[in-house]
Formats: structure tokens, C-alpha cells, sequence
């Protein structure tokens, strides 16, 4: 068992595109996988119940078949922070679920498991407890989506500085080109490289499509199955 935590340097990075072009990987090599998108806002209500856009992704892109409540647990109709939506909801997030979920899915047929956050690293989950805190309980590795826009070097290096803090590792890191555009790219993702002690894992340029896309061309799984094997994996 593989279990993965997937983290971005912001909100509306490409977490979810990053996390099915992982899933996508896994899968064209005959490996059992499966994503988890413990908690999420800004879903949709459907005869079903709420249904959150990212975590349908996901759930398609896996090669392991799980009903959607495994998948999203915890699922928020408003599009904002989770723990202000719980709130208004009468719905805690309770990390104890989250990680029963986790432990569900672990507990399938998947050899490996991708949790993807919301929002940055640090995402509150009520007062006192951020979703950081549960990845470093459960003593996850890290896989940083840096999105390429203005800022991202900051971001990523205050990211890596945490996920360190936390006394956990930093399995590799993917570069996603946003539609914003980002002057001086290759300099900026040379500076990433020499300053991230992780692999790259994979560039995702800009798509015109990217929900239909197939992503698995922009990653290097071996590069994540080796992570699997080096240590970096606590567990």
C-alpha cells in the first residue's frame, strides 16, 4: 500500500488535474489505484445528494471502481472555505471520519491511494485543527502542485518549509502552466529545481481541454513508484 497526500502552493492550482494525471499514470500501468478527496465546498446537489466537481474527477480517473460517498465524505454546497461551510451546515468535518475514510479505501482492492487537500496546506478544519495536521498524524508524503504564476517561488518554498516543519517529506513536485501565463518560466522552474530536494515529477502545460485530456503523458511515474521504495514514505 502506497498512500499519497497531494498539496498545492493555492487554491486553484491544478491539485485535481495533477491528481488524475497521477491516477491516469498508475492505471496505464496496470496499477491499482484510487483517489480520496476527503472534504470539498462548492458542490452541486444532485438526486443523489452534493456531488463536488474535483472528486467526480477523481472518481472516474481511478482504476479502482468506489461509490462517491467513500471518495468525498465530507461534501459542502457552499463555494467557501469547508470548515466556515460545516459550520453553517451543522456538519462537522470530523477527523476521525476522515480518517476512517482513508482506512476504507486503503482497506480495497487499491495498491495505491492519492489524497488530494483543498485549498493550500495549512486548511483550517474548525478552530483549532488545520487538514495539515491530520497528514502529519497519518505521517503522509508529499506531493506539491505548484502553479505557475507570479508568487510561486514564495509559495512553494513556505509550503516546503511547513510540509518540513511538520516532519514530513516531500515525495516530488509537479509544475502546472495556468492559463495566466508566467513570464520567465524556464527560469523560474530552474530555481524550483535547485531549491525543491524532491523530483519533478512531470510539466502540465496550459490545455485547452484538461478534463478530458489525457495526462498521463506529463508524468513520470517512476519517478513516484521509486519514491515509493526510497524512504521517504514514513508509514
Amino acid at each position: 500500500m502506497a498512500t499519497f497526500f497531494i498539496t498545492g502552493t493555492d487554491t486553484d492550482v491544478g491539485k485535481t488535474l495533477v491528481t488524475r494525471a497521477l491516477l491516469q499514470g498508475l492505471s496505464a500501468e496496470g496499477l491499482a489505484c484510487a483517489g480520496y478527496k476527503p472534504v470539498s465546498a462548492g458542490c452541486e446537489p444532485t438526486p443523489e445528494g452534493l456531488r463536488n466537481r474535483d472528486a467526480l474527477l477523481l472518481q472516474q480517473a481511478a482504476s479502482v471502481a468506489l461509490p462517491y460517498e467513500w471518495v468525498n465524505p465530507f461534501a459542502y454546497a457552499p463555494p467557501i472555505a469547508p470548515h466556515i461551510a460545516a459550520t453553517q451546515a451543522g456538519q462537522p468535518i470530523d477527523e476521525a471520519g476522515i480518517t476512517a475514510g482513508l482506512r476504507r479505501i486503503e482497506g480495497s482492492s487499491a495498491d495505491w491511494v492519492l489524497v488530494e487537500g483543498a485549498g493550500g496546506w495549512h486548511l483550517p478544519l474548525n478552530e483549532h485543527r488545520l487538514l495539515s495536521d491530520w497528514v502529519a498524524q497519518q505521517r503522509l508524503p508529499v506531493v506539491l502542485v505548484v502553479g505557475a504564476k507570479l508568487g510561486c517561488l514564495n509559495h512553494a518554498l513556505l509550503t516546503l518549509a511547513a510540509i518540513e516543519q511538520a516532519g514530513l517529506s516531500l515525495a516530488g513536485w509537479v509544475m502546472n502552466r495556468l492559463p495566466c501565463g508566467m513570464s520567465c518560466y524556464e527560469e523560474n522552474l530552474a530555481t524550483l529545481r535547485q531549491r525543491l530536494p524532491a523530483p519533478l515529477l512531470g510539466e502540465i502545460p496550459t490545455l485547452s481541454d484538461p478534463d478530458s485530456a489525457n495526462l498521463r503523458e506529463y508524468i513520470n511515474i517512476s519517478l513516484l513508484r521509486r519514491a515509493r521504495y526510497s524512504g521517504s514514505i514514513h508509514r
